[in-house]
């Protein structure tokens, strides 16, 4: 009983018995994860500007709204083109000595999960006009605004980035938004976030929970819902709302000086639909010397089918006055199978 009855013998034993515990129930398997998991091939390392927009997204709390996982679960699948595996976070350090924020996995899902944005949302200007305040881009949005990130000029340099924000948002201030170096670095780390292409011949993790038939605008947006029953139509208006509306806006006018209108447009009211779909699959940029930014190749990066692109095509050839014909699924297939190629 000698032992128990020395507090330093005691101490001793407790401290020692810690430390193999901790060696081998934390620090070994930790060592042994790491280097089963090595980093993607293509996987890039943060630039500087992007390494210095992670701190400020944890010190501006980004990091407890949005999370940056895609789970296996087939409502997760708008998020991502895949669901994520460990070789995605496994070049991703701590900040320093005294922050260990390597996935920054957030806390709950009231924003959208981030892991893919740099690929569904790269535009720089939506992204700026965002920070700026959310509402401008996305009425229903929940967000906070930015405003200390970015600064009103009278007189703005070459150098300086303007902000597109519409007057209604501006509350009379007078003078042309410009993006602060710190808005600029926060849009760099969030164009970082892309899922990495796996290395050719390495199985694709697949989603788990697959819905039957077309899903209906809840599951669309990441909700759970019942499915719609299979031959059902698809709900373009859900679609575009889902995967346009953020820029181009509910009532297809965009947003002036940042994304152009549907309302009107001849790309999407002529009978020739080739250049349509080519936009939709590939993406587009040459509107730049008119101030628009570059959009991301949607169909592809959401891996929208035909009957998808179809729906969202009609939605817009015949909504806020357009009287365009409609399109089947079989003409835009033939042209996607032209595009893609």
């Amino acid at each position: 009983m000698e032992f128990f009855n020395n507090h330093k013998s005691l101490f001793t034993a407790t401290a020692v018995l810690f430390l193999v515990l901790t060696l081998f129930v934390a620090i070994m398997p930790a060592l042994d994860n790491q280097a089963r998991n090595a980093p993607l091939p293509n996987a890039e390392p943060l630039s500087e500007a992007a390494r210095k927009g992670k701190a400020l997204y944890i010190a501006n709390g980004c990091v407890a709204c949005h999370t940056q996982q895609v789970r296996n679960v087939e409502m997760d699948k708008m998020w991502g083109t895949r669901p994520s595996i460990s070789a995605d976070y496994a070049d991703i350090k701590r900040q320093d000595l005294w922050r260990n924020t390597a996935t920054l996995m957030g806390t709950e899902r009231t924003g959208p999960d981030l892991i893919n944005v740099g690929n569904r949302q790269p535009s720089l200007e939506w992204n700026l006009v965002h920070l700026y305040n959310p509402r401008a881009v996305v009425s229903e949005s929940v967000m906070p605004a930015y405003p200390w990130l970015f600064e009103l000029k009278e007189h703005v340099g070459l150098d300086d980035v303007v902000v597109a924000v519409p007057e209604e948002f501006l509350k009379g201030k007078k003078g042309k938004v410009v993006a602060t170096e710190d808005a600029l670095n926060l849009v760099a780390y969030l164009q970082s976030l892309k899922q990495t292409e796996l290395p050719t011949g390495d199985p694709m993790p697949e989603f788990l929970y697959k819905r039957g038939g077309n899903v209906t605008s809840s599951a669309k947006s990441g909700n759970t819902g019942d499915a719609v029953e299979e031959g059902s139509s698809i709900d373009g208006a859900a679609l575009y709302a889902t995967h346009c509306q953020t820029c181009h806006q509910p009532n297809g006018n965009g947003l002036p000086g940042a994304f152009p209108p549907l309302k009107g447009s001849s790309v999407v009211l002529d009978d020739d639909i080739e250049i349509f779909v080519d936009i939709i699959m590939n993406g587009y940029n040459a509107r730049a010397n008119e101030g628009y930014g570059p959009m991301p190749a949607v169909g592809q990066t959401a891996g929208l089918t035909a009957d998808e692109i179809t729906a969202i095509m009609n939605h817009e050839r015949t909504s806020w006055g357009n009287d365009a014909k409609e399109v089947t699924a079989d003409e835009v297939q033939k042209i996607m199978d032209m595009v893609t190629q």
